[in-house]
């Protein structure tokens, strides 16, 4: 029997052909959700991105599924314990986006910093030169990253990347990791004298201290549906006034009725948010707000982490069948 595989949320192109030179079928046509029972019959794995979930009651109707992928890096859209004890490989590219999504952190931080995102909502009605400067006054009181501390919740591969591009900004990198105390990270962009990458072991901090000597605060954990948040009223008061927010992980993990208290209170200055509680919805209080920039989730795509990131799952794929075939052979 060939392997088939569905890519209901797509595969980069060069994803899908690593996996055809291995006699791997995929087919990339896109099934609502309500349909999968019926069309998974027929398929040995999955592979989604975040339009598409996998629950219990799809991998029970399903029993030829094999293989889960997820073409990126939170696994919340999957029921993944339970894919396991049914005997399921869940596999997902923790790595292949995590250059995408910290640039897209910096932008967010030098936007805020400079207010681009308000400006460039206002400089279209520029129309005299009393408008040019009324528009120069606004947006004179920007300010710079250097020196600034930057604290990051989570240091896996994105906060980690979050971090090099920070300290080459000359930041102060300030982190929080679940049990860990320290993290050694490489700056690929420091040469030693012997022409080797630069290693720092970068010591983790107390959330606490985290929250009260930040000037940014960027979040880089994993968010289970129904997990209270992780930035509410209770931690926002223990901010330094001031601070901005980015939040690139999931939608949720910021209480966004306590960040709007936030932002017209003064605690917080400035927030970025890619993603978005009640995604695809955003509340119109933030899409109005002069100190809020937003982007449509789209931290890891760009045209160099897809590629990446189908290079990435094809390989795990293919080699997954290979040891199944080995086995049973």
């Amino acid at each position: 029997m060939s392997i088939r595989i569905l890519a209901n949320d797509g595969i980069d192109a060069a994803g899908k052909s690593i996996l055809q030179a291995s006699g791997i079928e995929v087919v990339t046509d896109k099934h609502p959700q309500e349909a999968l029972p019926v069309i998974l019959q027929d398929f040995d794995g999955i592979l989604v991105r975040s339009a598409t979930t996998v629950r219990r009651e799809l991998i029970d109707a399903c029993p030829r599924l094999q293989l889960i992928g997820r073409a990126g890096v939170g696994m919340d859209n999957i029921d993944v314990s339970y894919a396991r004890e049914k005997g399921i490989r869940v596999i997902n590219t923790p790595e292949a986006s995590s250059q995408s999504v910290a640039e897209l952190v910096m932008a967010h931080l030098f936007t805020l910093a400079r207010g681009l995102h308000d400006s460039n909502r206002n400089m279209p009605d520029c129309a005299s030169k009393e408008q040019f400067n009324t528009f120069k006054k606004a947006y004179s009181s920007g300010f710079e990253l250097k020196g600034k501390t930057l604290g990051i919740v989570g240091f896996g591969n994105i906060g980690q990347a979050v971090a090099r591009m920070g300290l080459g900004l000359g930041m102060n990198i300030m982190p929080f990791k679940l049990k860990a105390r320290d993290v050694k990270i490489e700056i690929d962009f420091f040469k030693t004298m012997s022409n080797a990458n630069l290693v720092l072991t970068m010591q983790c901090v107390p959330f606490e201290r985290l929250l009260a000597e930040s000037d940014f605060i960027t979040l880089h954990v994993p968010f289970p549906k129904g997990a209270p948040p992780i930035l509410a009223r209770r931690e926002f008061s223990q901010m330094k006034k001031g601070v901005v927010i980015v939040n690139t992980a999931r939608g949720g993990a910021v209480n966004e009725v306590d960040l709007l208290e936030a932002l017209y209170n003064g605690t917080v200055s400035g927030a970025g948010l890619d993603v978005f509680d009640g995604e695809p919805q955003i509340r119109e209080e933030l899409r109005r707000h002069p100190n809020v920039s937003l982007t449509p989730h789209i931290g890891g795509s760009t045209l160099e982490a897809q590629e990446r990131i189908g290079i990435e799952i094809a390989h795990k794929i293919v080699s997954f069948f290979e040891e199944r075939e080995a086995v049973t052979a």
